[in-house]
């Protein structure tokens, strides 16, 4: 586990022991986290062919859902596979520097998709709440704007957080009791004080999850009151299914994502993260085209038109 260096010691590897107290499931968890891994990519591939070869679909919002479903592939990517593979072989191994790369990418999309739901909270205020506006306010250059800040705030948390933590000082076996590279689990593992570290992360990570998380509650308000104003009773039963099931999703990803970075002392209790981590690694980025995309009727209108134009829908004689 560990090389010498002169005097020093340098550690080479650490070891992933999340879930490792339950032998029996581990072919169980390999085969479901594969599962969820395949639909993840091929839902959110869907999703993205779809709007792409739809004209009609060129628009902000579906600009923000094309994006939304490469950066899940990413995120996902980044987790799921590597523990897929760690169940089913049994090899919990990870490298020095295959942990700091899987930290800083898992950071990256993790903070770039909290901020990209508060993008597309704050777009779908925009259009709902003032429709006449909106062409204007969500223009193409600010749509690009938006993504790109959102991956550059991604970029300056993942930099600080991976710099930060991989600055410690790890000794003796490394036993990281997660079944990824997380922030907490692995300044846990460190035999150095790691106070300086945690009020680094629940100053960064608290401000990013509160402030993206007030954006997204705080639009979706606003829509609320302007649904409840609508005069058909129809559009507002579709309205707010639509916007039940938004709200279900990005409550799904901060309350978790709040639970492990945005409260004191989280570092020091990493057996309660293992479940509520796959909730935001796994789960979120499974369920995103369903939720965002798939109750939506212009994707289904959108996929109909698809099938026919392959003739899956010919009328019979």
């Amino acid at each position: 586990m560990k090389g010498n260096m002169g005097n020093h010691t340098k550690i080479t590897e650490f070891v992933l022991s999340g879930f490792k107290s339950h032998p029996g499931s581990q072919w169980l968890l390999s085969v479901l986290f594969s599962v969820m891994y395949v639909v993840t990519v091929v839902g959110n591939a869907c999703m993205i062919l779809i709007i792409r070869t739809d004209s009609n679909l060129h628009t902000p919002m579906y600009f923000f859902l094309q994006n939304l479903s490469i950066l899940d592939i990413c995120y996902s990517s980044v987790i799921t596979p590597k523990a897929a593979l760690t169940f089913s072989m049994g090899r919990r191994l990870i490298s020095y520097s295959g942990c700091a790369s899987q930290m800083f990418f898992f950071s990256l999309f993790g903070t770039t998709e909290a901020f990209f739901l508060a993008v597309m909270a704050y777009d779908r205020f925009c259009a709902i709440c003032y429709p006449l506006m909106y062409p204007i306010v969500m223009n193409k250059r600010l749509c690009v704007f938006m993504v790109m800040g959102s991956y550059l705030s991604g970029c300056i948390n993942c930099t600080i957080q991976t710099g930060f933590t991989f600055s410690l000082t790890f000794c003796g076996l490394q036993e990281i009791n997660h079944f990824f590279c997380d922030v907490p689990a692995v300044m846990h593992a460190s035999c150095s004080d790691i106070l300086v570290n945690e009020i680094v992360m629940l100053a960064l990570c608290g401000s990013i999850i509160v402030g993206t998380a007030l954006v997204v509650f705080i639009s979706y308000g606003y829509i609320i009151l302007t649904i409840v104003r609508m005069p058909s009773a129809e559009s507002r039963r579709k309205a707010f299914s639509t916007c039940s099931s938004h709200i279900l999703a990005v409550s799904l990803f901060f309350g978790s994502v709040f639970f492990m970075y945005a409260q004191p002392g989280v570092a020091s209790s990493p057996d309660k993260s293992n479940i509520t981590s796959v909730l935001y690694t796994v789960v979120v980025p499974m369920i995103n085209p369903f939720i965002y995309t798939l109750r939506n009727h212009e994707v289904k209108g959108s996929l109909k038109k698809q099938f026919k134009k392959k003739g899956f829908f010919q009328p019979r004689h």
